[in-house]
């Protein structure tokens, strides 16, 4: 890709129109069954009892020690619960499900193959929506789950949504319907987003991916991923420990931002110091954002250099703790 197509793409979504992201390699599985809300309470970290039908809600899986088996989003359908993930924890939620299918009516069904992901991103978002699918869509509110009607030639679920710090909303509907959403969703005025822009956008937005930022090591709340826990709840894996360190204040670490002082190449585990030499934490991942004309890198810091503007040292690069996102977009501004 060239470097004329790569800024079109990036402006699209972080300056003033819209970009149309293909997420579909993320895993969709449903859960239903009379016992569903039962079984999925003792699993996930958030309170799925408070989860009303049309609504969505973050949520987590971890093990016995607190530890990230898999971020996921919860969207209460009439059918059931559609559980969104990436696709490096689908085989890993859909084994932790199944465990549960013979121990009472709760039934697990993988819909990936058989659904797509496409995400509108940016701060024209919601015209391009209403636009292609009309209001009802385009005024979905954060945390609830809309549908679109039957005369719109398909079904869908969509959601507000953000993966770039800008506005967005995503949309669930069967593969089969997949180009003509998209081609409807350009004809609006969505502009295609390669993988490698949406990876910029990512990280600019502070959001971290499994297998790369966080992974079975990282305790859940390591991660920035409170939102996603109930600590008024009751039992569930993982939680003697989340809400110990709760009590206790903090976590040792914590995932942050961090900007760099030159444009250059950071490798996944870098190691950061502070400013008196010592080993501080690591690097995870890492890109050139174009708005802050800097590289930018998530990592995880110990908790007394947390404080944003805390100068530190990755890769021999002088660099210093930022706040995240790098960049508060549209989606900051409601």
């Amino acid at each position: 890709m060239n470097k004329e197509t790569s800024a079109s793409e990036y402006s699209a979504v972080r300056d003033a129109g819209a970009g149309l992201l293909d997420l579909s390699s993320r895993g969709r599985i449903l859960v239903s069954g009379s016992e569903a809300v039962m079984f999925l309470n003792g699993l996930v970290t958030n309170d799925m009892k408070t989860l009303t039908v049309s609504s969505w809600m973050p949520a987590a899986f971890a093990n016995v020690q607190g530890r990230l088996l898999a971020s996921v989003r919860i969207m209460h359908r009439a059918d059931g619960f559609l559980i969104d993930t990436e696709s490096a924890t689908r085989e890993t939620v859909l084994k932790l499900l199944e465990r549960f299918t013979l121990a009472g009516d709760f039934r697990v069904e993988d819909l990936t193959s058989g659904t797509t992901l496409l995400s509108v991103q940016g701060k024209d978002a919601a015209n391009v929506i209403r636009a292609a699918l009309g209001d009802e869509a385009a005024d979905v509110a954060r945390q609830r789950v809309t549908h679109l009607k039957p005369e719109t030639d398909f079904q869908a679920t969509i959601i507000r949504a953000t993966h770039t710090a800008e506005d967005g909303f995503d949309l669930f509907v069967d593969a089969d319907s997949r180009g003509q959403l998209a081609e409807l969703l350009k004809a609006s005025g969505a502009q295609k987003i390669s993988s490698d822009i949406q990876e910029t956008l990512r990280l600019e937005a502070g959001i971290p991916r499994y297998g790369i930022d966080m992974d079975e090591t990282t305790i859940v709340t390591e991660a920035n991923l409170d939102d996603a826990v109930s600590f008024t709840k009751g039992c569930y894996l993982g939680q003697e420990i989340i809400v110990r360190i709760r009590h206790r204040g903090h976590v040792a670490k914590q995932l942050t931002g961090i900007i760099l002082e030159q444009q250059v190449a950071i490798e996944h585990g870098a190691k950061v110091f502070s400013a008196d030499d010592k080993e501080i934490g690591r690097a995870t991942s890492a890109t050139f954002s174009p708005k802050l004309d800097r590289t930018i890198a998530l990592g995880y810091v110990k908790y007394d250099y947390l404080a944003p503007g805390t100068k530190v040292r990755v890769a021999e690069i002088a660099a210093e703790v930022a706040e995240l996102p790098f960049i508060r977009g549209s989606w900051y501004l409601e």
